[in-house]
């Protein structure tokens, strides 16, 4: 995620939340901790913030109180963000308090949203994107698989029905008949997506990709002792969206 990104959602925010989102963005995603006042004016104008060149940072750092942090580093001063600052931040833009996959993903997801015109995947994505923000990976997992597999079924409806119930019924002879998207809650998902690379839907590459986040779905979606780390589930999400919405 670049920084323009990540700014996007405060553009028309105050300068002091453009300044405070910048200086999360460059702690958290860049290792830099600390900024001078030139180089966050620097940082502003290069992320195409409106009116960057008009903001008297100084003046705005200065007004921010237990926000930021003025500290001597080789004898110049510098500004970081405070704990009490990130807390700003990360509940302005709806972000989880531990870990920068996470709220790499959710910044992610919600830019996706408004761009999917299908209500039940929008739904699903909806529902994924809350339970991230809760910090429930597990059900995360299972939600975002549901957007998942419903891009794959509604894509295999677009062939004939005949294409379809063969591609089905060559990996699974008992499958039900598929006529309409509600008949897939007969069809196994690993079922599907067989199909789906049979039809021409998938390759070969997407239908493994996809066939491991299916395996982490089963994982998370039984009442099993499994709790997937933050780095599985953001590679998960990865893969999903690079496979199916880009």
């Amino acid at each position: 995620m670049t920084l323009v990104e990540f700014l996007a959602p405060v553009v028309k925010s105050t300068y002091a939340t453009q300044v405070l989102a910048l200086l999360f963005y460059k702690d958290r995603y860049e290792n830099v901790p600390s900024l001078s006042v030139a180089q966050i004016g620097a940082a502003l104008k290069s992320a195409r913030v409106p009116n960057a060149s008009k903001i008297n940072v100084s003046d705005v750092l200065n007004k921010c109180g237990s926000q930021v942090n003025r500290v001597m580093i080789n004898n110049k001063p510098v500004w970081e963000i405070t704990e009490t600052g990130k807390s700003h931040v990360r509940n302005l833009l709806k972000l989880p308090l531990r870990d920068p996959e996470i709220e790499h993903d959710v910044t992610t997801l919600t830019a996706m949203l408004p761009k999917i015109t299908d209500g039940d995947i929008r739904d699903y994505i909806a529902e994924g994107l809350k339970c991230l923000q809760a910090d429930a990976l597990r059900a995360s997992v299972v939600f975002i698989w549901l957007a998942a597999i419903r891009v794959v079924q509604t894509n295999i409806l677009k062939h004939s029905v005949k294409d379809v119930n063969k591609a089905t019924q060559k990996h699974d002879p008992k499958a039900h008949t598929v006529t309409k998207i509600d008949d897939f809650s007969y069809i196994k998902d690993k079922v599907a997506l067989l199909a789906a690379k049979d039809l021409g839907d998938l390759d070969k590459s997407q239908k493994d990709i996809l066939e491991e986040a299916l395996n982490l779905r089963n994982k998370c979606g039984h009442p099993v002792k499994y709790n997937p780390g933050v780095k599985k589930v953001s590679s998960f999400i990865e893969d999903i969206i690079s496979t199916l919405f880009i």
